[in-house]
């Protein structure tokens, strides 16, 4: 069976087609300004690198990462093979959900900088030749926000409130909340406010935090506020969007209870939810995945197309299946989905098959790439949750007591491998701050240290997102291991950091950080993002196997070794002993 890269109007695309053309920006070369031909737009093959700032690099010795930072070490990435960086949320925020809850959408918080250190660092990011995805957080904004201020001073009825989902509430005095939805972070999802004259009032939808009130998108003047706001920051020179909640915003009419058929996974914005799995259809959450947002981004897909250089948007909407998830990627909507089905899919031989299979084909029906990612900042990290032992949830994470406590070694061996299989796919990939390092999940914070809103929603039933957040290591003898001048760190960094830190992994042959920096580079020489995929048979159930354009990959997932076919060997997640390839371990062959 082969699968093929497409075009947008959805015929086939093979390597020899592609040969000797640009998979993304050059290295050293500047962006195009100019529209790239259609069907080669950068976004379709690009590795995109998310950076979430209060982790990455500290320059002020605060403890907590900030955007002069991330310009320190914008060399570092540019090194490591990227193509375009992703920037978690840096606008104005009382920061009680890292950041996603935003109260000024047009400036950035004084806890990371200035506008001119944005734009000190966006014009560094360009002139590597590299691109900037920002974050955009439109389902909801902080409780603080003017906004949402204003709309707690006026009365029921007025224009302020219907930025806002506010309703009366049930009950003799609208002492019971309008519907049954329960929050993502744990609890009720509505909250009831006391009125100016001091008596209780109304009642807000809050899908996550309660100091997260979610917007009214049927309202014109919200969709008005948000079309200036993208402009603002494309007028700045972003490149393109990465919008929270891709799959939220617009709820179903008249807003009826709804109960989840079982716990399960995650549903967007700093995630851990109630949903049973990820959302699927029949049946649909009535606050998930409706219809009216595909208006939505039909309409921001005309504000970007006011702006050269094929800006670009990418949804965070856990949807399933995924012909339903690429309905966000028709051609007048968004550029991108992530692909969470991919995410979520175990070490399994037929399950991957299966998810590459189906992913190419809902995608490139559509003249889209899919989008492959492994980790990110609302996730257990790979090299963590490939290993676990027992069912963990999505959003609930892994603290000391959590059962089925992941096999470290083990993890970071299928990291290594699931990564090798990544990044040999057509198509776009996304890397998480630290993957490239190995980073685990940090399993040991103690509970006085835990800032995630899940922790505290729960009373300490779900440990939460922070465990992969914990500041990154850049250098194994300086203080906070080089993520700043000082010692602090906003959240406490293990001692293993020391030995994963980058500057001990840099040239040493086979450490995690050159294996990520080799695959990037072949994937580059190699056109590989505009490849296709080319199914091999006859390694048996426990082996992944494909071809493509000249990389033949052969991933080992059963306990047993295996030969490896004629060819040069020219990547493997592990040292190899001849052309052995045992267990967990992924090769590249030419």
């Amino acid at each position: 069976m082969t699968i093929t890269g497409t075009s947008e109007s959805g015929k086939s695309e093979t390597m020899t087609e592609a040969a000797g053309l640009s998979t993304g920006t050059a290295p050293g070369a500047e962006p195009q300004v100019a529209s790239d031909r259609k069907g080669r737009e950068w976004w379709r093959t690009a590795v995109i690198y998310q950076v979430y700032p209060r982790s990455f690099a500290d320059a002020n010795g605060d403890g907590v990462g900030d955007l002069t930072g991330i310009t320190n070490r914008l060399p570092a990435l540019k090194e490591l093979g990227i193509d375009a960086v992703w920037l978690s949320p840096f606008q104005t925020s009382p920061q009680r959900d890292g950041g996603y809850d935003v109260s000024d959408y047009c400036d950035v918080d004084p806890l990371f900088g200035t506008l001119a250190d944005f734009d000190a660092m966006l014009e560094r990011i360009h002139g590597l030749g590299l691109r900037l995805i920002v974050d955009l957080v439109p389902n909801h904004s902080s409780s603080d926000h003017v906004w949402f201020q204003a709309a707690l001073a006026a009365p029921a009825g007025s224009p302020e409130r219907a930025a806002y989902i506010f309703r009366d509430g049930k009950g003799e005095n609208g002492e019971l909340p309008p519907n049954n939805w329960e929050s993502v972070f744990g609890g009720p999802a509505w909250t009831r406010i006391t009125e100016p004259n001091g008596t209780p009032g109304q009642w807000y939808l809050h899908l996550f935090d309660s100091t997260q009130p979610d917007f009214d998108w049927e309202n014109p003047w919200v969709r008005a506020q948000f079309r200036d706001i993208l402009r603002f920051w494309l007028d700045r020179g972003v490149d393109g969007f990465r919008v929270d909640v891709a799959h939220g915003m617009i709820k179903e009419a008249g807003l009826p209870d709804y109960t989840p058929a079982a716990p399960g996974a995650s549903m967007g914005s700093g995630t851990a939810t109630l949903e049973p799995a990820i959302s699927d259809e029949p049946p649909s959450a009535p606050y998930w995945g409706q219809e009216g947002v595909h208006e939505i981004y039909r309409d921001w897909h005309l504000v970007l197309e006011e702006y050269e250089g094929d800006r670009v948007l990418c949804a965070e909407a856990w949807v399933e299946p995924l012909p339903k998830l690429a309905r966000w990627v028709r051609p007048d909507e968004m550029q991108q989905a992530f692909n969470f089905s991919y995410l979520e899919t175990p070490w399994s031989p037929p399950a991957l098959r299966n998810v590459i299979n189906e992913s190419l084909d809902a995608f490139g029906s559509l003249g889209a790439p899919s989008t492959w990612v492994l980790s990110n900042h609302d996730v257990v990290r790979h090299a963590s949750r490939l290993a676990l032992t027992a069912a963990n949830l999505q959003g609930h994470g892994i603290g000391p007591k959590s059962p089925g406590q992941p096999e470290p070694v083990l993890g970071l061996r299928r990291a290594r491998a699931a990564t090798s299989v990544m990044l040999a796919l057509p198509g776009s990939s996304y890397l998480y701050q630290g993957e490239e390092l190995g980073l685990p999940e940090v399993i040991d914070l103690p509970d006085s240290a835990r800032q995630d809103p899940t922790w505290f929603r729960t009373n300490g039933e779900r440990y939460g997102r922070d465990g992969c957040r914990v500041p990154i290591p850049w250098e194994a003898d300086k203080p906070s291991y080089g993520f700043g001048p000082t010692d602090a760190s906003w959240l406490p960094q293990p001692a293993q950091w020391a030995r994963l830190a980058r500057d001990v992994q840099e040239g040493v042959a086979g450490s995690t950080l050159e294996l990520y920096r080799l695959a990037l580079a072949l994937r580059r020489e190699h056109s590989l993002g505009f490849g296709t995929v080319e199914w091999i048979p006859g390694f048996g159930d426990e082996v992944v196997a494909f071809r493509n354009g000249p990389i033949t990959v052969i991933a080992n997932l059963g306990p047993a070794p295996i030969e490896l076919p004629a060819g040069e060997i020219v990547l493997s997640s592990e040292t190899l002993n001849g052309r052995t390839l045992p267990s967990d371990t992924t090769a590249w062959l030419v």
